[in-house]
Order: C-alpha cells, then structure tokens, then sequence
C-alpha cells in the first residue's frame, strides 16, 4: 500500500515537506535530551526491590536447606536458586545451575567451550574448517533479534546466517532446510516468549518444530534465552510450550541449551543467571566451568529466593512490574497509531509483555529516521542493530525501548520519532521522483 506521501502532487508534496521540516526546526531548538536505546528497566522498577537488600542482616540465618551460603563450596547453586531457576526454565532443578548475575556471559561461555572443546563427544567447532576445507561453522539468527546474541557468535569466528521472524517465530521451512542439508549449522539462537525486538512468542508448532527438526549436525544447538518468561504485561499472558519436554519426548534434549536471569525481575546486572540442559549437558557444562569458578555469590542467591520464594511471590512481583509497564506500551500504540495514522509510513507491533516494540519504516528509511531523531535530542538504538553485523538488508527496522523514561519523557521521545518519521518518508518520495 503506497504511503501518504506517495499519493501526493508534487506541489502538495513540497508543502508537507516544509511544514515537517519547520516542525523539526522547532524541535530542535528545545535541545532535548531523551534516551529509548535500550530496553532498561526504569527506576521505579528497580525500587520494587529494595525490600530485598533488607532481607540478608547480622543476624540471618546463612543456610539453605544444609548449605553454608558464607562459605566456599555448592558450585551448582544453592537448593532453593536451583528450584527457582528450574521454574524459570521448565526444566528440574537438578538440570539447572544457579552461577552469576549474566546470563548472556554464560551464553558466551557455553559457545566458547563447543569452540574450543566440543560437546558431548563432538569436535571443537573451532577445528570443522581444518576438516571440512575451510568451511566455517554457522549459527542461525532469527531476525530481528538480539543483538547482544549475533556479538557473541561473530567474536567467535561463527558466519551469522539471517532466518526470518514470523509471526510465530523463526522461518521453520527455511530453519528445517538449513539445519537438514549443511552440517555446519551448529546453532540457533532463540528468544523464545516476547522475543527482542519484535515481541511475539514462539507457537507450539514452531517449538516443536525446533525440538524435533532433523539436523546434519549431531551436536546441533538450541540457544534458549527465556529471557522474558515471567514479564508478561496482562495476568493472560502468552503461552511458550516447554521445549525440554518436547525434546525430552523425542529423544533430542543434548541439543538444548537454556539460559534465563532475574536482571529484569529483580535488580539490573545484581541477580541471579541460570542454565539448564539435558543431564548430560549441565554434568558436561559443570565439569568444564568448575576449572575456573570454585561458586558463585550465595549470599546473592539466598537473598534472592527468601525475596521470591516461590512462584506465587515471583507472580505478585512480576505483576507489580506489570503495572509499571503497561502505561508505558499503552503510550506508545497511542502516539504511534494517533501520528502515522492514514500516512502508511511504519508499522509496528503490539506485544503482550517483555521489553520492546520493533517498528518497520518505508525501505531505506531506519538510518535516516534514527540519525534525524539524534540531531532532535532522542536516541534510539542503531538501525540495523537487530540483524547480524548491523546489516539491515531492507534498511526498515527500528527497536523501541519504552521502559526506561518517564512517561512524560516517552511520549516526547515519541512524538518526535513520529515527526521523524513522515519527514523521511517525504523526503524519500521526494528523491524518487527526482
């Protein structure tokens, strides 16, 4: 469908153009500073935690179900850490190690092992190209996704190959095509429930597609970040079918490798990260990172699970986050569709929890319209940085981050990407029929 400005006279053109470029002008000249790069939680958020520090004093009891959590020793993570990890997860807890605060440096630990010492009895994926005549091992990227995720394969000498993201998630006919005919395809990295950036959750066919897929690798690997499992925006939130029990069915739990954190639940970059893979899979991760880690801050777990002490709490917490949160993608549907509406410049999504709203410009339009909104006082994360290298391929992609700002600071932040918006989109009008 042609945009607004697409059906317009050359002369209606010219006047639209210079009333979005006065608009901007004035925008300008308020000199803004307003940040939506990325998805942090905001500082209220963050204070529905502060109860938290309280709960660890002198005179605690410093023991979990046996463990001394003031002493060395319990590598895998305290009882009640793993318990909490394994309903994050869906995995049982004795499955799951309880380690640090990063996730996404476990993430990046796990693919430096299959790097450098395989899996499983597999070779090191950083030896296949000297066996298979230089041909580099691969990790599939559903995009647009993460952009933290595509980092660490690239720094690992992994080909990043771009998959498609549907509305159910990964591409499944191009995934089962790839994954089927070439063995190097070693990885898929997946976001499974409100996935980052563009919000959907993964459908059960696709999940069960994943888990049961035929692989020319047999050390194939399912990059599971569950990232936003519990941060639903309404008590229905959307379902993710458990792929440890669909894999474990079909005879293929080695290949999935699960992470998950409390950094958006409880405090950013000062929880708890977790693991969780077949049996085989956590005693071989285990074996591999007790050479350089004797265990990770109890304290820090034991204060977290007498916070959150079992799914109940986790659920009133996470609702209470909820709250928070709601106004803030309200916010954005609202200026976004009362804004573009009837231009046919941009569409976007309307996810029903985690962090994001991924929002698709005219081709060629995402670099302009996010250095525009710069020199207006907004900053954005970097187009293109949802595909593998930063590469676009359509140049449309723009991830929202509503969390973080005040409301008032958003819906400034928004109107202006508005004005961004439909003054690129005439421009490029403009250049065509240049």
């Amino acid at each position: 469908m042609p945009t607004m400005y697409q059906t317009m006279s050359d002369e209606e053109l010219t006047h639209a153009l210079s009333e979005l470029e006065a608009l901007a002008d004035k925008i300008r000249a308020r000199k803004l500073s307003l940040d939506m790069a990325r998805g942090k939680p905001s500082p209220e958020q963050v204070d529905l935690s502060r109860p938290m520090l309280s709960v660890l004093d002198a005179d605690a009891d410093l023991f979990d179900e046996g463990v001394d959590c003031s002493n060395y020793g319990c590598f895998e993570g305290i009882p009640s850490a793993r318990r909490m990890g394994a309903h994050l997860l869906g995995c049982p807890a004795d499955q799951v190690l309880a380690l640090g605060s990063s996730s996404l440096l476990i993430e990046h630990d796990m693919l430096a092992m299959f790097w450098r010492k395989g899996s499983l009895g597999a070779m090191p994926w950083s030896e296949y190209a000297v066996a298979n005549d230089g041909v580099r091992v691969k990790a599939l990227c559903p995009s647009p996704g993460y952009d933290r995720h595509f980092a660490i394969s690239a720094d690992l000498g992994m080909e990043n190959i771009v998959v498609p993201m549907g509305a159910e998630g990964p591409d499944m006919d191009e995934v089962e095509h790839l994954v089927a005919s070439d063995a190097s395809m070693k990885a898929i990295w997946c976001v499974p429930k409100y996935s980052n950036p563009v919000g959907i959750t993964y459908s059960n066919d696709v999940v069960h597609r994943l888990a049961t897929m035929k692989t020319a690798a047999p050390d194939f690997k399912i990059l599971w970040d569950n990232a936003y499992c519990v941060h639903d925006l309404a008590d229905a939130g959307d379902e993710l079918a458990n792929i440890f029990e669909v894999a474990r069915s079909a005879g293929t739990e080695d290949r999935i490798v699960a992470f998950a954190s409390t950094s958006k639940i409880t405090f950013p970059g000062a929880g708890i990260a977790f693991i969780g893979a077949s049996p085989a899979g956590i005693h071989e991760f285990a074996h591999y990172m007790q050479a350089g880690l004797i265990s990770a801050d109890k304290l820090n777990q034991l204060r977290h699970t007498r916070f959150l002490p079992d799914a109940e709490a986790m659920r009133a917490h996470m609702q209470r986050h909820a709250e928070l949160l709601r106004p803030r993608f309200a916010a954005v549907e609202r200026v976004l569709s009362e804004g573009l509406r009837g231009t046919n410049c941009a569409r976007w999504t309307r996810p029903h929890g985690g962090y994001f709203v991924s929002l698709d410009g005219v081709p060629g339009s995402a670099k302009r319209i996010v250095e525009l909104c710069a020199t207006l006082g907004v900053r954005l994360t970097p187009a293109g940085a949802t595909f593998p290298g930063g590469l676009d391929p359509q140049d449309t992609n723009i991830r929202i981050a509503p969390s973080y700002p005040t409301l008032e600071e958003l819906h400034e932040a928004l109107e202006v990407l508005v004005v961004a918006i439909k003054l690129v989109s005439a421009q490029i009008v403009l250049e065509e029929r240049s």
